[in-house]
């Protein structure tokens, strides 16, 4: 391997992300990367013909693969019979697979939203004034639905979850690479959920987050837990994105950045080995 190793950054940099914006972070990120990588960027879409050609494919924001889904089966098939290095690992046990790691958590009694897939697990579920129904395979809310339970009985539950609608204080994400914590931010109007402020965690919130790290058992990559304060003051995981979670780097002061990007680049060497 040469000194400088070579990197295949997948990114989509016009991503209509709303409240993000996907490229002007990919902008800053590759910038500063290629003080250690030389590094070519490529749209998802392109990312199976060229991949063969670098040393790692690093996904970053590359947009939900729902809108892609045949290709990155392709690509993420290929790669794994190719033993193409992948950053984060393909063998990630969140989003990257689908939300049906909410039920795995739910069954063996992680703190997350309450989720099922089925009519008759109903009843497990507490009692809400409106459910959220959204799809397996869904990203970024699309497909979300806020349904009574008299018309939750009108669904088509296959290939779908619900969960109880929670009346949370406010959402607030925990951002780690491998299993070291960087940095959280928080939303504090549930409203404006993408309007996020630096968050100082307790050591509670740490063993929280750190716990969902603990279960995906990633050894390299980039991973952000995101979480919400239930009514009785708890957090409960909503989402565990592990395959591009968007960073917020810009809302983070310098020294913060910085010590994020220093961190990815030590992460990316130890992966290369």
């Amino acid at each position: 391997m040469p000194d400088r190793p070579s990197l295949l950054y997948v990114t989509d940099l016009s991503y209509p992300a709303a409240g993000r914006r996907y490229g002007d972070e990919d902008v800053f990120l590759t910038a500063r990367l290629r003080e250690w990588f030389d590094l070519a960027l490529c749209h998802p879409l392109d990312a199976r013909a060229l991949m063969s050609r670098f040393d790692a494919v690093v996904v970053r924001n590359s947009g939900p693969v729902l809108h892609y889904r045949e290709e990155y089966a392709r690509f993420r098939a290929e790669a794994l019979a190719a033993g193409v290095r992948v950053y984060n690992p393909l063998t990630g046990r969140g989003d990257m697979a689908g939300k049906r790691y909410l039920l795995d958590l739910t069954a063996a009694g992680f703190p997350v939203i309450p989720t099922v897939d089925r009519p008759q697990d109903l009843a497990l579920l507490p009692v809400a004034d409106r459910y959220a129904v959204k799809p397996q395979e869904g990203a970024d809310s699309l497909g979300l639905r806020f349904l009574t339970r008299e018309e939750l009985d009108g669904i088509e539950w296959a290939g779908q979850l619900v969960q109880p609608r929670i009346d949370f204080a406010y959402e607030v994400s925990f951002y780690f690479v491998d299993d070291a914590f960087q940095y959280a931010l928080h939303a504090p109007d549930p409203v404006r959920r993408w309007v996020l402020e630096p968050y100082e965690p307790s050591t509670a919130d740490l063993d929280f987050a750190r716990r969902f790290v603990a279960w995906n058992t990633l050894d390299h990559g980039i991973q952000r837990v995101d979480a919400c304060r239930a009514p009785d003051g708890r957090l409960l995981l909503v989402e565990l994105e592990d395959l591009n979670p968007y960073l917020s780097l810009d809302l983070l002061p310098e020294q913060a950045r910085e010590r994020f990007v220093r961190a990815l680049a030590d992460s990316l060497r130890r992966f290369l080995g």
